[in-house]
C-alpha cells in the first residue's frame, strides 16, 4: 500500500516534468510527510475551467488524497486512499474513474512501514527523480450547496497499487503502481475507455527501480513534516 509520501516539487518544475498546459489552484506548501485526507497536486487531462466543450488539455490542479465516489450519500474522506490495480476496474468504488478519471500524482519517494520483531520500521523508498504514481480522481456534489458554491464539488484521488517484488516486497507486499514517461501519456489518454484496455495497460507496466532505506520513526505522526524525515538512520 503507501499511506504516506513526500513532494517538495515546485509548480513550475512540474509544469515542465509533464508538459503541463494549464495550472489550477494555488500552490501547495513542499510536503515531507503527505497524509490521508490531505491535499495533493494531481496532473490530468480534462477540458479547460473556460471551455468546457474544447478538447481536453494537461492541468496541474489540487485533490484531496481519499477518494469519495460520486455516488456516495457523504463525503468520507481517507477510507479510499489506495486502489489495487489487479481489480480496479471491477469494484464498484473505483471502475468509473478507472475508465474516465485518470490522473497522475508526482512524489519525491514514498515511506512504507516493514513488520520486524514486532515492530514497524518506516523505510524511504524514491527513484533519480520525480516519480508518477498511477491515481483515479473523483467529483462529488455536496447537494447542499448551490452549483455555482466553490464548494459544492469535492475533487479526491486514491493512489493504485500493484504486488510488491524484489526489495519492495521485502518491506511491504504491496508498493504504489508507479508510469514510467512512456506510459504517462497513455495513462491519461481521455480516448481509453474500455476497462479491459485499462486493466491490459496496467498489467504491462514494469516493475519501479527504485531505492530504499530505513528513515526515523518521526514519520509515523503526520504532524511532523520536515526534511530530517527523509534523512537515513545512522
Amino acid at each position: 500500500m503507501c499511506g504516506r509520501y513526500a513532494s517538495t516539487t515546485t509548480d513550475k518544475e512540474l509544469r515542465s516534468i509533464f508538459h503541463v498546459d494549464e495550472v489550477v489552484g494555488d500552490e501547495l506548501r513542499p510536503s515531507y510527510n503527505i497524509a490521508p485526507t490531505q491535499q495533493i497536486r494531481a496532473v490530468l487531462e480534462r477540458a479547460p475551467r473556460d471551455e468546457p466543450d474544447a478538447a481536453p488539455v494537461t492541468q496541474l490542479r489540487t485533490l484531496t488524497w481519499g477518494l469519495v465516489p460520486s455516488w456516495s450519500k457523504e463525503a468520507k474522506l481517507g477510507r479510499l486512499i489506495n486502489a489495487r490495480s489487479e481489480s480496479v476496474t471491477e469494484r464498484p468504488s473505483f471502475r468509473a474513474a478507472a475508465s474516465k478519471r485518470r490522473c497522475l500524482l508526482p512524489a519525491d519517494g514514498y515511506f512504507e512501514w516493514e513488520k520486524r520483531d514486532g515492530k514497524k520500521i518506516p523505510h524511504y523508498l524514491h527513484g533519480d527523480g520525480v516519480l508518477a504514481m498511477a491515481g483515479l480522481y473523483e467529483l462529488w456534489r455536496d447537494r447542499e450547496l448551490p452549483e455555482d458554491d466553490p464548494n459544492a464539488w469535492l475533487w479526491t484521488a486514491t493512489i493504485l497499487t500493484r504486488p510488491a517484488t524484489d526489495a519492495l516486497g521485502r518491506i511491504h507486499d504491496r508498493c504504489p503502481v508507479v508510469l514510467p514517461e512512456t506510459f504517462q501519456e497513455h495513462w491519461l489518454d481521455p480516448t481509453l475507455t474500455d476497462k479491459d484496455d485499462v486493466q491490459a495497460l496496467l498489467a504491462s507496466v514494469p516493475d519501479p527501480v527504485l531505492q530504499t532505506y530505513e528513515v526515523s520513526t518521526a514519520v509515523n505522526s503526520p504532524r511532523n513534516n520536515g526534511p530530517d524525515l527523509l534523512e537515513p538512520v545512522a
